[in-house]
């Protein structure tokens, strides 16, 4: 039987994943699949996996990365600290949850660091974000988290200071603003205020260079994108799934 892997989110349209699985199968001559599984809703998700007994793994995107949770059967140590799975490997145990958002991240972001990137911002509250979050604990950067609803334990970015943004030299984009379609969105920091000191890292990887890297490039500062992430994460996806592998047992 062909082995089925595919990704859940919505909306989907732009998602790089099918593309580079399905060449990967086709030059390592592996009897798989990716699709793409459309879900507005995560409830949709128990029916999804239902109706496709040969599904061998699944990748996680918004808005699901946080909601998927409850619905593991297990879920790596990394994806429960975290609170967030963006990749689903099933077993003869069920469905395990894993987040290589975070082993995508921490391999690219590692090599652009400076010592004096030891506080940050990070932009945005959802899934992606909390893996960032989780790797800068890792690295023992000290951040700093914006969201346009201020919260106990996150600022607005009206309430951003010249200060905040002069010590805070890693600053990374965690929303999905600038993101095709809506390629003009971005961010709303104070771009004026940064300098050559900063690092401004995005994970939005579609397209490749965001009006949030743009701006910072204007202000002087060193810019990453995230296509780099993307493929790293992709890899440990691959890692977990080895679809080089026999199809294990169906899990109920």
């Amino acid at each position: 039987m062909t082995q089925l892997f595919g990704i859940i989110g919505y909306p989907l349209q732009h998602s790089f994943s099918p593309q580079y699985f399905n060449s990967k199968f086709a030059r390592e001559e592996i009897d798989a699949v990716y699709e793409l599984f459309s879900l507005p809703d995560v409830t949709q998700f128990p029916a999804l996996i239902a109706e496709r007994p040969q599904l061998c793994g699944l990748n996680v995107t918004l808005p699901h990365k946080r909601a998927i949770v409850p619905y593991m059967d297990e879920l790596h140590d990394t994806a429960a600290a975290i609170g967030a799975v963006n990749c689903i490997a099933f077993h003869e145990g069920g469905m395990k949850g894993y987040n290589t958002d975070a082993i995508g991240f921490e391999q690219s972001l590692r090599p652009l660091l400076g010592a004096e990137h030891r506080r940050a911002l990070v932009l945005g509250t959802g899934g992606s974000a909390a893996a960032v979050k989780y790797v800068l604990g890792r690295l023992d950067i000290d951040y700093l988290s914006v969201s346009r609803k201020a919260t106990g334990s996150e600022i607005g970015y009206d309430k951003l200071t010249r200060e905040m943004l002069e010590t805070h030299l890693l600053i990374i984009n965690c929303t999905p603003l600038g993101m095709a379609p809506d390629t003009e969105s971005f961010p709303p920091i104070p771009y004026h205020w940064l300098s050559r000191h900063h690092l401004l890292y995005d994970l939005v990887y579609n397209p490749e260079e965001t009006e949030f890297l743009k701006r910072g490039r204007a202000a002087g500062a060193r810019t990453r994108g995230g296509l780099e992430m993307l493929y790293l994460q992709a890899e440990a996806n691959w890692h977990i799934w080895r679809p080089t592998t026999p199809r294990y047992s169906k899990r109920r």
